[in-house]
């Protein structure tokens, strides 16, 4: 668990507490998404699932002991060394924190990803601010940035959504990883 004292958007000293969510988490989980407006919500059986059973592969950030942050993720089956990167939620009242790359960070520098050397995830063309935020985690890295196209709209879709664009960060060492989320 990583505990900072930080300015909120109020500008009062607040206490931010990042750390492996557990199964009592899901439903703030499950709340936090709603009001995270676009992103995709799943269920809260999905959410509670993701706070147990994924939990070393997922981060959430409480702020004065309010869920303002999480992150989904799991090691790709039949290849350790790849985290995916579910999805990525941060309130309204934590922007500017830094806080969506600090729990990704957060996860890779654990235990559970030790043998991970490349980070993947999901993209629409028009989502800058994930852009923003991968571009960035990879810039920390060090690591190259590959992309393509994993769902296509039509395809995958139906139409109903965006294609969703692979961005596949790395490799990078795990002392890269050490350095960047201390």
């Amino acid at each position: 668990m990583k505990i900072a004292n930080t300015n909120g958007n109020t500008g009062q000293k607040a206490n931010l507490i990042i750390r492996k969510p557990k199964a009592t988490d899901g439903a703030a989980v499950n709340n936090l998404i709603a009001d995270c407006k676009p992103l995709d919500e799943n269920s809260m059986y999905c959410n509670l699932l993701q706070c147990s059973h994924f939990s070393g592969t997922c981060a959430i950030a409480e702020l004065n002991g309010e869920a303002v942050g999480f992150v989904s993720g799991y090691i790709v089956p039949d290849q350790p060394e790849q985290l995916f990167i579910w999805q990525v939620a941060v309130s309204p009242k934590a922007r500017g924190l830094r806080l969506a790359k600090r729990l990704i960070l957060d996860i890779l520098d654990r235990p559970s990803c030790h043998n991970v050397s490349q980070l993947n995830t999901t993209i629409t063309s028009t989502n800058a601010p994930s852009q923003g935020v991968f571009r960035s985690v990879a810039r920390e890295l060090g690591a190259d940035v590959k992309r393509k196209v994993q769902f296509e709209r039509e395809t995958h879709f139906e139409g109903a959504a965006a294609s969703e664009i692979l961005w596949q960060i790395g490799p990078f060492e795990r002392e890269d990883v050490e350095r960047v989320a201390a």
